[in-house]
């Protein structure tokens, strides 16, 4: 059974950094596509950025050149570095292993339980 666990959210001031890490089990993610998503209150779940087995990744405009998605195969784990945070970044953020490739921005898999996210002005 796959499993992932989010940390590393918290509250942070405009402009601060935050890492958020994602550790699987039951699933080796060296071969696998892994994602973040975040879902803002009153809002639908959005796909934030990807990054595939080759490490070829996919940043979402709203967040490109602040927002960087890395992987360490050994350890199993995602992180997504989070620079330059804004009030509209606040959400809960959600890490995603998609079924294939082709649907990393399209919400399918095994997701974690979130982890919260919020940005003071």
């Amino acid at each position: 059974q796959v499993q992932l666990v989010e940390s590393g959210g918290g509250l942070v001031q405009a402009g601060g950094s935050l890492r958020l890490s994602c550790v699987v089990s039951g699933s080796d993610i060296s071969a696998r596509a892994m994602a973040w998503y975040r879902q803002a209150p009153g809002k639908q779940r959005e796909f934030v950025a990807g990054i595939m087995p080759g490490y070829t990744r996919i940043t979402q405009d709203p967040v490109k050149g602040r927002f960087t998605i890395s992987r360490d195969n050994a350890k199993n784990t995602v992180y997504l570095q989070m620079n330059s945070l804004k009030p509209e970044d606040t959400a809960v953020y959600y890490c995603n292993q998609p079924l294939n490739i082709g649907t990393i921005t399209k919400g399918s898999g095994f997701w974690g339980q979130g982890t919260q996210v919020t940005v003071s002005s």
